[in-house]
Order: structure tokens, then C-alpha cells, then sequence
């Protein structure tokens, strides 16, 4: 047990989830306190001492179930029950030549479903994964294609589905039989995901098996490739990670005010000790909150990254002088009255999106003439104190791409940055244009995930 819980923690630190070597033993205390025959003792035990936050809970759920997810009467052998599959065999279309027995199986699933025995559905599951995963020894293929492929052969959104209006007036359903059956669809996927697994682990390895079902967290997720549901959990992350930002924030600057010696007071304090100088006194230093400028493309993929720059900026705006935000495609227009103290975000890109005239000639990017158009209309928001914050791929549609507008910008500016999403050995490739304007920034970064985005605002600021 004890080298198995050393690989989990591993596992964890490989995913990116902080493991220290306290909280690694009190998981190994922790499970001298429960039942290890007990999964969900063990899993909750190795919950509360291992995570520290919510966003990690989906990493340390799957890298669970590969290396504590087995118990001894689920792995003691594969074969499945002769019983169920004489049944499935037996059912029409079960035994037939050409096909896989799934309708079969499905049937026999929403029978067990609808009966609620737990026992009888592991049976039909490890059937369905002999019979539709399609799973060979020693092939290199990940957890996930086989969880979709038997999937798919059940039809599970259909499965799902019938279930509902099976438990409709069924005495079991409660009041609310599509929570219900939403319930017990969620409990077939689970024990088919631990099926899965179970078999490779007991082909390949955990190790190997861990390595390919990795799920990245939430702020290791690229911005620009995320699905609509990582784009959901990003959201959810976004505020409390702005909180943590602003709280660091503020933290460091407090403890920079402390400036250069104040000589007379150290002076004047010694006489209280004897003239002693033990209690030097400083002078206070003067700290100046940054004045921002955003300037933002938005077309294409780059919206979703800009979204999350503004989302983020916006949020620790208490900690800044001024921000004024704006956006552009091929023409440019500020938006920095859509946003705001008790403006929803959400609701605040909808009507951006709507109302921000960033279109001026054919709606793809135009580099170049967005930026003149900033400078020749807003070029007196920059100040020797702005900081502007440029994000977009700088991939121009080989137009004019206005460099001396922002070697302009960066002479007037206090410092210039540009957030690149793009991957780096892109930049320069095509229609890209990045090292015409890089010369002019402070630092070009690439920014592609949300825990990156967070280091550089946290390190301009």
C-alpha cells in the first residue's frame, strides 16, 4: 500500500497537482485511520489531506481510480458472469453472426437500470467491454477510445433517454425522474470508465495507463483549443484566482513600502536607548498603481484568449490606477464602458460583441490599420505612467502592419507587452508579423494557458 500511495503522489506532482512531503504523509497516516478495503474510505481520506483545491478534484479522480480503483474481488479475475452472458447471447440479436450482441446489452442494461441492481449492471458491463471495446493486448490506445466506442454501440443519450420515460410513474423515481435517471447514467459511465480501466492496468501498468488518461487542470488548459465545457470550468476559475492575484498583490506591495533610511528620526529615536541606534526608521516609499491600456483582437480564436485577459485584468482593477480596454479586427473601438463595478461579464461581452464597431472593412485582421486608428484617435490615453498590454497573434493577412505606430506607442508608453497565444515556433511563419512589432516591446510572452496569463499579470503589476 505504501508504494502504491508513492506512485499516487507522483502522479499527482506529474499532473501538476502540489504534493508536499508533509501532506504525503499525513495521506499515509490518514490511511492507517480507515477501512482500505473501502474505496470510497480511502478515496475520501486521500481527498482531504492531498487537495487543497477544488479545480484539482478531476485530476485526482482519474489518477484514483488507475492506482487505488481496483479491489480484490473486482481484480481477482476478468472473466465475466456466464449467467449474464448466456442471457445477452440468448437475447434477440445476441448471438447473431454479424453482430456484437449490443442492442442485446442494451437492453440488458436498461433492465438493470430500471431494477437498480448494482451487481447484475457490473456483470453486463464488463460484457459490454469485452464484446464492443474492442481492447487488444499490448495496443497502445488510450482509456477514452474505449470508453467512446462502447459508448457509442449503447447509445447511451438514447439509453439515457428511455430510461427517463421508463422511470416516469415508477415507484423508485422519486418525484423528479430525470434527475433520476441522469443519476443512474451517471453511475453505468462511471463503473464503464473503472471496467476500462481495470483491464488496461492489468495489461500495461498503472504507470502507463496513468500517463495516457492524464487530465490537465483547469490552468493548464490552452485557451485557444478549450472545449466548451473547459471553458466553463475556466470561467468558474477565473474570479477566485483573481482574488488569490490581488491578494498577492496587494501583500508585496505592502511590504515594498519600506524605502531608503530615514536618517534625522533613526537620529531622533536613538536618544530614546542612549543614543543606540537599534530601531532604525525608513522613509515611506511612494507606489504608484499602474495605469493600463488593453488593446485586444478579437477575431477569430484570439477572442476567447482576449476574453480571459479582460476577465482577469478587470477583476483586480481595485488594484490599479485606470484601465481602459479596447478592442479591434480589422478596425479598432474602445470598450471600456461596457465593463465595469456590478456589470456581469458575461453579459458585458454579449453586448460588446453586439455594439463595438471593431469591423471597418472586411472582418479579418488588419493589424495595421487598427493600431493607426488607436493611435490617431486615443493616442492621448498613453501617458509616460500607461502600461499597454497588447494580445493577439499578430498575423496581419499580409497588410501593412503600421510597425512605426507601435515603435511609437513605446516611446510614449511607460513599458509595452505583448501576449502572444500562438506557440512561439508560429510567430514569423505566414501572415505573422510578430518580429516586426517585437523589437518595440519590452517582452513579447507566450501566453497559452490561464496559470501563465496569471504570472505575467502578477509580474507586470
Amino acid at each position: 500500500m505504501l508504494g502504491t500511495l508513492t506512485e499516487f503522489v507522483e502522479e499527482l506532482r506529474a499532473v501538476g497537482i502540489p504534493v508536499s512531503l508533509v501532506e504525503a504523509g499525513d495521506a499515509a497516516e490518514g490511511l492507517m485511520a480507515v477501512d482500505v478495503a473501502d474505496r470510497e474510505s480511502v478515496r475520501h481520506a486521500l481527498r482531504a489531506t492531498l487537495i487543497k483545491n477544488e479545480s484539482h478534484l478531476a485530476g485526482f479522480d482519474t489518477a484514483f481510480e488507475v492506482y487505488f480503483g481496483l479491489s480484490a474481488a473486482e481484480s481477482s479475475d476478468g472473466d465475466v458472469d456466464l449467467d449474464v452472458e448466456a442471457r445477452v447471447s440468448d437475447a434477440p440479436g445476441g448471438g447473431s453472426q454479424d453482430g456484437d450482441g449490443g442492442d442485446a446489452l442494451a437492453e440488458a442494461i436498461l433492465a438493470a437500470l430500471l431494477g437498480s441492481d448494482s451487481g447484475d449492471l457490473r456483470s453486463l458491463i464488463q460484457q459490454a467491454v469485452v464484446r464492443l471495446a474492442g481492447m487488444e493486448p499490448g495496443r497502445p490506445v488510450g482509456g477514452r477510445y474505449y470508453f467512446h466506442r462502447v459508448s457509442r454501440r449503447l447509445d447511451i443519450a438514447s439509453l439515457r433517454d428511455r430510461l427517463a420515460e421508463a422511470l416516469t410513474g415508477h415507484p423508485d423515481s422519486g418525484d423528479d425522474p430525470e434527475r433520476e435517471a441522469d443519476d443512474r447514467i451517471e453511475e453505468l459511465t462511471t463503473e464503464l470508465r473503472r471496467e476500462i480501466i481495470r483491464r488496461l492496468v492489468a495489461d500495461r501498468g498503472r504507470a502507463a495507463v496513468a500517463k495516457t488518461l492524464r487530465v490537465p487542470l483547469v490552468e493548464d488548459i490552452e485557451l485557444m483549443h478549450a472545449t466548451r465545457e473547459e471553458l466553463v470550468a475556466i470561467e468558474r476559475a477565473v474570479a477566485p484566482l483573481a482574488r488569490k492575484l490581488a491578494s498577492r498583490i496587494s501583500h508585496r506591495r505592502r511590504h515594498q513600502r519600506r524605502g531608503r533610511l530615514d536618517v534625522r528620526s533613526t537620529v531622533r529615536r536613538s536618544l530614546a536607548h542612549g543614543g543606540a541606534l537599534i530601531d532604525p526608521r525608513f522613509k515611506a516609499r511612494r507606489i504608484s498603481k499602474p495605469d493600463i491600456v488593453l488593446l485586444c483582437d478579437i477575431s477569430g480564436s484570439m477572442a476567447t484568449f482576449a476574453r480571459f485577459t479582460m476577465q482577469l485584468v478587470y477583476a483586480i482593477s481595485n488594484q490599479l490606477a485606470r484601465v481602459r480596454a479596447f478592442a479591434f479586427i480589422d478596425g479598432l473601438d474602445e470598450v471600456t464602458g461596457f465593463f465595469g463595478p456590478g456589470v456581469d461579464f458575461h453579459d458585458a461581452l454579449v453586448r460588446m460583441g453586439r455594439e463595438a464597431d471593431v469591423v471597418h472593412r472586411d472582418g479579418h485582421s488588419d493589424y495595421g490599420n487598427a493600431l493607426t486608428t488607436f493611435w490617431e484617435g486615443h493616442g492621448s490615453a498613453i501617458t509616460a505612467k500607461t502600461t499597454v498590454i497588447v494580445t493577439g497573434d499578430a498575423r496581419n493577412n499580409y497588410r501593412d502592419n503600421a510597425a512605426d505606430v507601435v515603435a511609437e506607442i513605446a516611446d510614449t508608453a511607460r513599458h509595452l507587452y505583448w501576449l502572444n497565444p500562438e506557440p512561439s515556433r508560429y510567430w514569423d511563419t505566414g501572415d505573422s508579423v510578430m518580429s516586426a512589432y517585437a523589437p518595440h516591446c519590452d517582452t513579447v510572452e507566450q501566453v497559452r494557458t490561464l496559470k501563465a496569463l496569471e504570472r505575467f499579470v502578477e509580474g507586470v503589476l
